[in-house]
């Protein structure tokens, strides 16, 4: 499912991601897959633990930066 997160200039959102990744794609994970509490628990989870403890930032920022796009974990 697309989100208006998905329509952002790759550019802003490597910004973004590179700046505020645990809040920004914590966000889009739990958008994308609305209605299904596995993954909705799982956006909460990447905000509250601030992106996996920084590794799943690390990765959000590659897939961004490479691939245009969150494919990892999404």
């Amino acid at each position: 499912m697309q989100t208006f997160i998905d329509e952002v200039p790759w550019i802003i959102s490597l910004i973004l991601t590179v700046i505020i990744d645990p809040i920004w794609q914590g966000v889009n994970r739990i958008l994308r897959h609305r209605g299904e509490a596995k993954e909705t628990a799982f956006g909460v989870l990447w905000i509250l633990t601030l992106g996996l403890f920084g590794i799943g930032w690390l990765l959000d920022i590659f897939a961004v930066a490479i691939f245009k796009t969150i494919k990892i974990f999404a």
